[in-house]
């Protein structure tokens, strides 16, 4: 088995196309179905966020997975996504997956939302019994190494979230939103972070709109807001400065007809994919959309003036992605090595056996000590085979060496496959 990723992100494909692509809810545990009971597929994740959807698959063969994960993304998105998609495989694979947990690879480079998401997705993956080991340790592993990232170097200052950059551009029509009011439509983890992002830029009044009136008062609460419903949003606009909407629900929640005539500016936020806000809003006198598309096409936040920054990261990608590697090699061959060992002992057992049918005089004391001077020969004997194959299996070719034992000693092919963890680990 190895490690496969097909997927779309910001780099590969415009907003329209991800637009398309957007994967939440039951869609989105229907797809990870659909990929996981492939014939090819063992074990299963998707990645589904506003700039990119990604499926993770450990398969058995690369052209078979290939084929199969495309065909269910073209299937999803309606349309042939064969122009924007890109595909990493078992060593770029875990390169790819510990740069993006790293935020190396969002639209706002080094955003730490990411690892949320990334989380998430791991969570319905093990809800679902998608995932297994392989790609559950390493998973595990990448947000480690996001954390990692985080903590010791400055690559949150490099790229703040979306709404970070989204504010910046909002100061750049409405001047600094401090005492300004805003609007935030939705409650999911975004409209979180954006309601939090707001509170600390000193916005005066934050009001949050929602379908679910309940999870609205609970996200007011957090930051000394308002909750109203989602069917006030047009009297809430005709006092707002400032909205975002988070909603991605595929229907536009903002229309040009919701929006009164101002003598004041408004601008608003879309960050959702699908968009919530009509474009045709920008005719209007005074309003200004800013959508993810647009933020693509302008580069926001790509490097954030922190090169060093991003360089330590990579740093600490390449030297993971190393290690990672290095012990996964190093584990393949484990098995085979236990399996030597196992024949080895039973052979021991065999002759110590038959040398005592032969010399029945032998006491148990002469028993003993021709016992362990057989098996300590037998251990010094494998000793430096064994230990020099573990590190030799770390090479890019490791996995020969497993294979060269298994042949020179004719273990059984299937012997390795049957040894638990239990007696790896021992």
């Amino acid at each position: 088995m190895s490690l496969l990723i097909v997927g779309l992100s910001h780099r590969s494909a415009p907003v329209s196309v991800l637009e398309q692509v957007a994967i939440s809810g039951d869609a989105l545990v229907k797809l990870l179905h659909d990929v996981r009971q492939d014939a090819h597929v063992a074990e299963a994740m998707v990645v589904s966020t506003c700039n990119r959807v990604e499926v993770y698959a450990e398969v058995d063969r690369f052209h078979g997975g290939v084929s199969a994960i495309t065909t269910l993304l073209d299937r999803h998105a309606g349309v042939d996504l064969a122009p924007h998609l890109y595909v990493h495989y078992e060593d770029q694979a875990v390169h790819h997956l510990m740069s993006v947990a790293s935020g190396l690879d969002s639209m706002v480079v080094g955003e730490g939302q990411i690892l949320g998401q990334i989380r998430a997705a791991l969570r319905l993956a093990q809800q679902e019994d998608a995932v297994g080991s392989i790609l559950n340790e390493l998973v595990q592993q990448a947000l480690r190494v996001g954390k990692r990232s985080h903590s010791e170097t400055g690559i949150d200052r490099a790229g703040a979230s979306l709404i970070g950059v989204g504010i910046t551009l909002a100061e750049t029509v409405l001047g600094p939103v401090e005492g300004r009011r805003a609007l935030v439509v939705g409650a999911g983890s975004m409209s979180a972070l954006t309601a939090a992002t707001l509170a600390r830029a000193g916005v005066t009044e934050i009001v949050i709109a929602n379908r679910t009136f309940e999870r609205a008062e609970r996200l007011a609460e957090t930051v000394g807001g308002r909750a109203v419903p989602l069917s006030e949003i047009a009297a809430e606009l005709a006092t707002a400065d400032l909205v975002v909407s988070c909603v991605g629900a595929g229907t536009r929640v903002i229309t040009p007809e919701m929006i009164p005539a101002r003598r004041v500016p408004l601008f608003l936020l879309d960050l959702a994919l699908p968009h919530d806000v009509d474009t045709a809003v920008r005719a209007l006198p005074g309003v200004t959309l800013v959508d993810l598309e647009d933020m693509q096409q302008s580069g926001a936040g790509s490097d954030g003036g922190r090169a060093a920054d991003i360089a330590a990261v990579r740093r600490i990608v390449a030297d993971e992605v190393t290690a990672y590697l290095n012990s996964a090699r190093a584990a393949k061959v484990t098995p085979t090595v236990v399996a030597l060992r196992s024949r080895a002992a039973q052979v021991v057992e065999s002759e110590l056996g038959r040398l005592h049918s032969r010399m029945p005089d032998l006491d148990e004391r002469q028993r003993d000590e021709v016992a362990q001077a057989v098996r300590r020969v037998v251990d010094k004997l494998l000793h430096e085979p064994t230990v020099r194959v573990k590190q030799l299996a770390a090479s890019p070719a490791g996995d020969h060496y497993a294979e060269a034992l298994r042949e020179l000693f004719n273990l059984d092919p299937k012997a390795p496959d049957a040894v638990s963890r239990m007696e790896i680990e021992q």
